[in-house]
């Protein structure tokens, strides 16, 4: 079975960031995280090379692959701020549909920038997408 490529690492987030070309999205990210380790206490990590992630959690699927990975996390990629809450948590469609311009895919929620959102619905979803995680997984 193949090794998983989203693992932590011990890479600074703070080097990391100072990668980010583009300097509204550096600042942006670098507040999103400020927003994230408030909210959830747990301090930011390096997952692989471009996902910063909050605290972790083992999974294991039935085909028997198995991992951690982190519980929240978010990502700096190249047309948006990709946000990692997972899919499921209490009230999602509900703070989504008040939540600003963003877009969806699987369960990533994709931003351009901060404005764009509304910061306490952003809090209120990941302290939600914790819960949740925290009713229904072990870490």
């Amino acid at each position: 079975m193949a090794e998983n490529k989203t693992i932590e690492t011990n890479a600074s987030v703070d080097a990391f960031i100072k990668t980010i070309p583009d300097e509204k999205k550096r600042k942006d990210f670098s507040e999103i995280i400020s927003l994230f380790k408030k909210q959830s206490g747990y301090k930011p990590k390096m997952w692989g090379t471009a996902i910063v992630g909050f605290g972790s959690y083992h999974y294991k699927y039935e085909s028997g692959r198995e991992g951690d990975a982190p519980v929240i996390a978010l990502s700096p990629r190249a047309k948006s701020i990709t946000l990692y809450l997972g899919s499921e948590f209490e009230k999602r469609e509900e703070l989504l549909s008040g939540f600003g311009k963003h877009k969806l895919s699987g369960g990533c929620i994709h931003i351009q920038k901060l404005e764009d959102i509304d910061k306490s619905i952003l809090l209120t979803m990941i302290k939600n997408s914790l819960q949740h995680r925290k009713d229904h997984l072990s870490y």
